[in-house]
């Protein structure tokens, strides 16, 4: 059993930055993969990125966050983290992190068994 939080949105102007950060609870949290999706109103959830399982790390990124957004994780605080730079208006949208226990890293939500509320963030043009 995991449990997330999310913390770090906000409003920003565009171009400016902010990072999310997730806390889980739990003793495993280094054999899990921990994902960012977001979802804006009217529109689906989508994948954001994710980072594989602490054995290979691998990290994973959509399109249209690949060179802006940077995905980390800090196992001795139990932390994910998203440094989100040159932000877009279009990037405004709830934040959800989510915990892969099968470790890889999916692009999928379905992959992912645990998740945590979720936090706002607004860019303002």
């Amino acid at each position: 059993q995991v449990q997330l939080e999310e913390s770090g949105g906000g409003l920003v102007q565009a171009g400016g930055s902010l990072r999310l950060s997730c806390a889980a609870s739990g003793r495993t949290f280094s054999i899990y993969a921990l994902g960012w999706f977001r979802q804006a109103p009217g529109k689906e959830r989508e994948f954001v990125s994710a980072i594989a399982r602490s054995s290979s790390s691998n990290t994973y990124y959509a399109d249209s966050v690949k060179g802006r957004f940077t995905i980390s994780r800090d196992n001795a605080k139990n932390t994910v983290y998203l440094q989100m730079n040159s932000l877009k208006p279009e990037d405004t949208a709830v934040y959800y992190c989510a915990a892969d226990p099968y470790g890889l890293g999916s692009r999928s939500s379905r992959e992912y068994g645990y998740w945590g509320q979720g936090t706002q963030v607004t860019v303002s043009s």
